[in-house]
C-alpha cells in the first residue's frame, strides 16, 4: 500500500496517473496546500521542502521498515522500478525515459510554473516576465511538439514515466496562453493520454478531493511569498 500525500496540482496528478496506470494499491492522503497543510511537522518530516506529492511505501522491496519519499521526479521512478512497469530495464530505453522526465522536471516545470504566476496571480502585471515566460514555454512546447513528430510517446514507442510527468503540465495550456493547434504532433500526443482510463480515473480523484480548485486571496498568501522562517529555519 502506498501513503500518497497530495493535492490537485499537475505533480500531484503525476503520481496518480501512474499508481492508477500501475494499478498499486494507494490511500490518499490530501494535504490542502492553500491552506497551509503542508508546513505542519508531521508532513515536513515526510517532505522537507514542503512541497506535494510525497509517498509512503508501507511495503517496500527490502521487507523493511515505511519508506518515504519526496519530489514528483524521484517519486515515479521508485514506483517505476518497484512496480517494473514504464522505466525499461534496458539501458538505452532507460535512459531516453529518464532524460525526458528530467528535461520535464528541470524545464517544463519551473518555466510553466513562473507562467502560471506572472500570468494569474501576481499581484501587479510585469510585462517583461510575462512575455518572458510564456515565450519560453512556447519554445518548450515547440521542442515537444518536434520530438513527437515520429513517434507516439516522448521516449518511443511505450508510455513511461516521462509521458506521465509532462502530462498534467500540458493540460493547462489555455492558462498559459499556448494553443495546441500550433502544435499538431504534440495536440496528438495530448489527446491519446487524456483518453486513457487510468487518466480519466486519476483526473476523477481530484475532482473528488478538490471541490473549489480556484486560488483564493488567502491561498496566494499561503502559496507565495513564503519563507525559511515558515518552515521552523532561521
Amino acid at each position: 500500500m502506498i501513503d500518497l500525500y497530495y493535492w490537485t496540482t499537475p505533480n500531484g496528478h503525476k503520481v496518480t496517473m501512474f499508481l492508477e496506470e500501475a494499478g498499486i494499491p494507494y490511500n490518499i492522503i490530501p494535504v490542502h496546500i492553500g491552506k497551509g497543510e503542508q508546513f505542519q511537522p508531521e508532513f515536513l518530516a515526510i517532505a522537507p521542502n514542503n512541497r506535494i506529492p510525497a509517498i509512503v511505501d508501507q511495503a517496500p522491496a527490502d521487507g523493511g521498515a515505511p519508506l518515504s519519499l519526496f519530489e514528483s521526479g524521484a517519486i515515479l521512478q521508485y514506483l517505476a522500478e518497484k512496480s517494473g512497469q514504464f522505466l525499461p530495464a534496458d539501458v538505452r530505453g532507460r535512459a531516453e525515459v529518464m532524460q525526458w522526465l528530467f528535461w520535464q522536471m528541470g524545464g517544463l516545470v519551473p518555466m510553466a510554473g513562473h507562467n502560471h504566476y506572472f500570468v494569474q496571480f501576481a499581484p501587479d502585471p510585469i510585462d517583461y516576465a510575462i512575455t518572458l515566460y510564456v515565450n519560453e514555454t512556447n519554445r518548450l512546447y515547440g521542442v515537444l511538439n518536434k520530438r513527437l513528430a515520429d513517434r507516439a510517446f516522448v521516449a518511443g514507442d511505450s508510455y513511461s514515466i516521462a509521458d506521465m510527468a509532462i502530462y498534467p503540465w500540458i493540460v493547462p495550456h489555455a492558462r498559459q496562453r499556448q494553443k495546441l493547434e500550433d502544435f499538431p504532433h504534440l495536440a496528438r500526443w495530448f489527446a491519446a493520454i487524456a483518453a486513457r482510463p487510468a487518466t480519466v480515473r486519476a483526473y476523477a480523484r481530484a475532482a473528488e478531493i478538490n471541490v473549489q480548485p480556484t486560488v483564493s486571496g488567502d491561498a496566494k498568501s499561503v502559496l507565495f511569498g513564503q519563507t525559511a522562517k515558515t518552515i521552523g529555519q532561521a
